[in-house]
């Protein structure tokens, strides 16, 4: 890649180009593979944002993707990493997942967690080399027949 991205967090004034980077990443991706576009790719992001989970990664200022972060229960997890398709295969995506990790670690936690659609394998692909592994599948709880794959990364003290 010619130019590494920086990650940043996102701001107020980022909330629509975090939707269309979302929209844009997500919507291509899930139609082609299950025919249904998945919560992240509508989402508002307002509130995520507001209470500093959600980071750009930008490439000559130009932001070109997105990574959102969740911490339910107690434990970190990534909510989505969402790339720009022109910008897919440049290692941005790879790189937000270290940042949710490096964030994670700092953060005190000792794992991360994610899922993803089992039809996905792209992304179960990528995951796998960042270091997850798959713990599990479970029904999707919104898509009839739609399975969901746990992964979870150790993080190193």
């Amino acid at each position: 890649m010619a130019d590494s991205p920086n990650c940043r967090l996102a701001e107020h004034a980022d909330q629509e180009i975090v939707r269309e980077i979302s929209a844009a990443a997500y919507i291509p991706a899930y139609q082609a593979v299950i025919g249904a576009v998945p919560k992240p790719a509508f989402e508002d992001y307002a509130e995520r944002i507001e209470a500093d989970l959600v980071w750009l990664a930008e490439i000559t200022h130009q932001p070109v993707g997105v990574l959102v972060l969740a911490f339910p229960k107690h434990h970190a997890e990534i909510y989505s990493v969402a790339v720009l398709p022109e910008f897919q295969g440049r290692g941005v995506a790879a790189g937000l997942i270290e940042l949710a990790c490096e964030q994670s670690r700092l953060g005190g936690y000792a794992s991360i967690s994610l899922y993803t659609n089992t039809k996905m394998q792209a992304n179960r692909r990528l995951y796998a080399r960042c270091g997850f592994e798959e713990t599990g599948t479970r029904p999707h709880p919104s898509h009839d027949g739609e399975f969901l794959v746990d992964m979870v990364r150790l993080l190193s003290t």
